[in-house]
């Protein structure tokens, strides 16, 4: 069933819980359709996407990446960053290649075009009624297993995966941060950000509290901070690296 775009857009929520049932082919072509038509840098295109639909894949992947949702989703697309194409083009046509992913524009650039296109498989998916769950502990788990199983050539690195099914769930609707800590009218807004940010940090108490499953008590500022902590112990510089994301400037 189709949804209006203000549905589509204030309404979506990370689905984790997904029927056994297949995707629509149409709603599956919508969702590689908008992928495809993705606003880029340059209109170069500098990503790609895996859809994975084999269930002996998606189950090895949940089992590596620690996501159920891996499995039990009818789709799983990998959005990568990728200047392999370009390369290949490149040499085909006799021009030299500069490597601009061994730049930091070049790695922000890869990386915002497949976020990019994420977002957009995300609204063509919620707009068709589907639940979706992006999964950015895909890129950061073992970067080397993942590539490897993926077959991912030097110049592409995986930004994040996204699960796509058909949903079995309604989550609870996360509040987010208010418009005046989020949308700033023409320079960076500091008039009582602090105190702002501890109102929404007990808003979100709140909502972990009395949320329909797995209530708790913590806090906004701690639950992200929390995941500062163990993203320190994350390797994605030398992961890069490997990728050919090495870059001095």
């Amino acid at each position: 069933m189709e949804q209006t775009v203000e549905k589509t857009l204030l309404d979506r929520r990370s689905v984790r819980r997904y029927e056994r049932e297949p995707i629509p082919e149409a709603d599956l072509q919508f969702i590689r359709d908008a992928i495809r038509n993705t606003p880029t840098s340059y209109n170069g295109q500098q990503f790609s996407v895996i859809e994975i639909s084999d269930q002996p894949l998606k189950e090895k992947l949940a089992e590596i990446i620690g996501q159920k949702q891996i499995k039990t989703s009818a789709r799983v697309f990998a959005f990568l960053s990728d200047f392999n194409k370009i390369a290949v083009a490149a040499e085909a046509k006799g021009m030299e290649y500069p490597a601009f992913e061994r730049t930091a524009d070049g790695l922000i650039v890869g990386t915002v075009d497949a976020s990019l296109a994420m977002m957009s498989a995300i609204t063509a998916a919620v707009s068709r009624g589907l639940g979706c769950c992006p999964i950015g502990y895909a890129r950061t788990v073992d970067p080397k297993v993942i590539s490897d199983i993926l077959g991912l050539p030097e110049r592409v690195y995986l930004v994040c995966a996204l699960a796509v099914g058909v949903p079995r769930e309604i989550p609870d609707l996360k509040p987010k941060q208010k418009e005046d800590t989020v949308i700033f009218s023409n320079r960076y807004g500091t008039e009582d950000l602090a105190g702002k940010m501890l109102d929404y940090d007990r808003e979100f108490t709140e909502y972990h509290q009395n949320r329909t499953s797995n209530p708790s008590d913590k806090g906004w500022i701690e639950e992200i901070i929390g995941y500062y902590r163990e993203g320190m112990n994350y390797t994605m510089r030398a992961a890069l690296r490997d990728r050919g994301y090495d870059f001095d400037r």
